[in-house]
């Protein structure tokens, strides 16, 4: 990359918005604003911590960044395109480009298929290579995961959920992508298995030079994974900055009570 690839954030979230329709007393419609105007840069490379306890419009944002639901109002620039103002038809050359990992990542795989034709799929979807390459490319990054070969034919259930969650990085990254959302992915995992699973998606973050976005509600995650983050209450922004700053001086209650929840550092980063 060169230093004008870095000038541009990959990811520029500006004055996002989501509003849903609901039915309040009486049957009477209302709008419930999940998510208010907010705004926030990812720049190439770095992973960005969303931060915020249940129901305060982080997972909702993160989908509407993958333009997975459909912004209200603002704009989501990836290199300086506006992929919320796009048809699904345009979307389809930036999704390979653009992958999430979910909290429970076993959850997202058919329990009917093994394991190892549905992390190709996406090679054989988006045309990325011939058939007869597919099994070899994805026992490649079923080794770069720290699974075994043997592991392709086997289905979902017969997984732990530190190895589902390896399967479902793999799945992820099989496409290359420069962005990846993860949310919540360690919130189902012990603390030893935790740490297993935020220090292989570091290696591979600077191995592939991804850019991330880390969805969680526990702030010792973003100190240990991330760069900058940013604070939401209610589907407010309400501070954003360097982790350490959001850390060694938060300048909100919600903040505050986030930091005083924060386990003990060295438990995530051992």
């Amino acid at each position: 990359m060169t230093a004008d690839d870095f000038a541009l954030p990959l990811v520029a979230v500006r004055d996002l918005r989501k509003v849903y329709p609901v039915r309040g007393e009486k049957r009477k419609k209302m709008d419930f604003v999940a998510v208010d105007s907010i705004s926030f840069d990812i720049a190439k490379g770095e992973t960005f911590g969303l931060i915020g306890e249940s129901g305060s419009g982080k997972t909702t944002t993160g989908r509407m960044v993958l333009a997975l639901e459909k912004a209200t109002s603002g704009s989501i620039l990836f290199e300086g395109n506006d992929i919320a103002a796009m048809t699904e038809l345009d979307m389809r050359r930036y999704r390979k480009r653009m992958q999430i990992v979910f909290q429970d990542s076993g959850s997202a795989f058919n329990p009917r298929r093994s394991v190892g034709a549905q992390i190709g799929y996406a090679l054989q979807r988006f045309q990325m290579a011939p058939k007869s390459e597919i099994r070899g490319l994805v026992l490649e990054m079923l080794g770069r995961v720290g699974m075994e070969a043997a592991h392709y034919d086997r289905y979902i259930h017969e997984f732990s959920g530190g190895q589902r969650q390896r399967l479902g990085i793999a799945r992820a990254l099989i496409t290359d992508p420069d962005f990846l959302v993860l949310d919540e992915p360690t919130a189902a995992l012990d603390v030893s298995v935790q740490a297993q699973i935020l220090n292989l998606l570091k290696d591979l973050q600077s191995e592939r030079e991804l850019t991330m976005l880390l969805i969680t509600h526990n702030l010792a995650l973003v100190e240990h994974m991330c760069d900058n983050g940013g604070v939401l209450d209610h589907g407010t922004l309400v501070e954003s900055g360097p982790v350490d700053d959001l850390l060694s001086k938060p300048k909100t209650a919600i903040t505050r009570s986030l930091v005083d929840a924060v386990l003990e550092p060295t438990k995530v980063a051992s």
